[in-house]
């Protein structure tokens, strides 16, 4: 397993909320054209998670894939809540708001960034089961990279608001992905644990 330490994820997290990053955070010219265009990052969003639903359904709790798939279910659940949370704490406004980035605490929803929490969320446990034998694997990377310049383009999210969305998202992949039993899958009947693919 590749060696994510937590302490590190939690570190970048909370540097991204530090005036040590702030000078990175700037408005970019807008721009919702071609693959950054608002229906390819929705596209992006939901299929991840569409995917990830169909592989732990289909897969069940019992194979490599499957233990995966329920890791990343739980991963994205509790990045989600997390960063729903912290938009309500820090109520930062959005590019698309001010083109200050110091607006905490005015009923903003921009810190951190939710969408690129989740697709993290979602990768992080197949890289980290995956990584070491697949090395291609880590593509899949590339898709909250994609997404965090995606939402800084369209002026949804500040530079650190995307960081700590990946940190975030690194981070409860890292987590669900040290639970040996997924806490999802635990109360889930027992039939999805078994998974569709044995019923064929």
């Amino acid at each position: 397993m590749p060696s994510v330490r937590l302490p590190a994820v939690v570190l970048v997290f909370f540097l991204s909320c530090s005036r040590a990053l702030a000078g990175i955070d700037h408005v970019v010219p807008y721009d919702d054209s071609g693959i950054w265009n608002r229906s390819n990052q929705n596209a992006l969003r939901y299929g991840a998670l569409l995917v990830d639903l169909g592989i732990a359904a289909w897969e069940g709790g019992d194979t490599r894939l499957g233990k995966a798939s329920w890791q990343s279910i739980d991963s994205v659940t509790a990045a989600t809540v997390i960063a729903e949370a912290g938009k309500r704490i820090f109520g930062r406004l959005r590019p698309a708001e001010t083109s200050d980035p110091g607006q905490w605490r005015m009923g903003g929803k921009s810190f951190p960034s939710g969408e690129v929490a989740e697709i993290s969320s979602i990768v992080t446990p197949y890289v980290l089961e995956y990584g070491d034998d697949h090395p291609a694997v880590y593509a899949l990377e590339l898709l909250p990279l994609y997404d965090g310049i995606a939402r800084i383009k369209v002026q949804a999210h500040w530079q650190t608001d995307v960081l700590a969305g990946f940190a975030l998202g690194l981070g409860t992949g890292y987590l669900a992905h040290r639970r040996e039993s997924p806490v999802i899958l635990g109360v889930m009947p027992h039939g999805i644990t078994v998974g569709l693919s044995k019923r064929f």
